[in-house]
């Protein structure tokens, strides 16, 4: 009995903070969604007239579509980019103190604001920036290309540079627990450097894929400020939708909105842990 009081005490500073700073919140959210707008008043009562509203509206299927298609495209380069760093630095580099001294040169930019990095892109990419300037110079084109700046592929560039590292860390953690003579035995049956790849490190880095996969998915899906500046106003997002909402003080629909979005990443979230059981994996790698 008394073990239990201890166990129940040990765990009650942090039960009290997710019960104020998570739980709390997000049952103000939800109530808040079923109010009702008058004119610019919250009235508190019990209608589905936001969720009618945000689900039935063209535009916030397009911008739910656009977010889609951002988080996919970043999910998918960030991915190939983490994969391959890691496998290097796991595989690759035969000084272990090496290959921590290089993941941590990858951390590098998070030593400066997310901001600064993502606008360090805006002369590289401008009209009359590096990459177009470069590019006249050697005879490539005859005019700046206007598609690398205030547009998709700026978007999702930003994108990448931002949380590619969020896959390199869980990729790289994974791939440093896999036992190298499993490679010998590979080798052993025949197995050649693609085949090995594909059948032995591809399977024992799942949860770390699949942790990454979660972390650049949910950043993506929750952030507005880089379509808003990358896109040079020309594209938006769900939250970006949210935030006006919420600076004109129509705190109903934009509450409906983050609550299906929430849904949304949810259901993402148990399929993607539905696909690979992450508890068994991390146990298995220990």
């Amino acid at each position: 009995m008394l073990a239990r009081t201890q166990s129940f005490l040990q765990l009650a500073p942090l039960a009290l903070v997710l019960l104020l700073f998570v739980a709390a919140p997000l049952v103000v959210v939800v109530a808040v969604s079923f109010f009702r707008i008058d004119g610019f008043d919250t009235v508190p009562a019990f209608t589905f007239e936001n969720y009618q509203a945000v689900l039935g509206s063209s535009l916030t299927t397009s911008l739910y579509l656009k977010m889609a298609k951002y988080a996919l495209l970043t999910w998918a380069a960030s991915l190939v980019i983490g994969f391959f760093v890691a496998f290097f630095l796991v595989f690759h580099v035969r000084n272990r103190s090496v290959a921590i001294a290089l993941f941590l040169v990858c951390t590098v930019p998070f030593w400066t604001s997310n901001v600064i990095r993502m606008i360090s892109w805006m002369p590289v990419l401008a009209e009359h920036g590096v990459i177009n300037g470069a590019l006249m110079k050697l005879g490539l084109v005859q005019a700046p290309l206007r598609g690398l700046m205030y547009s998709d592929f700026s978007v999702v560039l930003a994108y990448v540079h931002l949380f590619t590292i969020f896959m390199i860390v869980p990729i790289f953690n994974s791939m440093s627990r896999i036992d190298r003579t499993l490679f010998e035995a590979a080798r052993d049956a025949g197995a050649g450097r693609l085949r090995t790849l594909c059948l032995v490190v591809l399977p024992l880095t799942r949860s770390g894929i699949v942790l990454g996969s979660i972390f650049v998915v949910t950043l993506v899906m929750g952030d507005f400020y880089v379509v808003k500046v990358m896109s040079g106003g020309s594209s938006a997002s769900v939250v970006s939708a949210m935030y006006d909402n919420v600076s004109t003080l129509l705190f109903p629909p934009a509450a409906a909105s983050a609550v299906i979005l929430l849904l949304i990443l949810t259901v993402l979230i148990a399929v993607l842990t539905r696909v690979v059981d992450l508890r068994r994996e991390l146990v298995r790698q220990r």
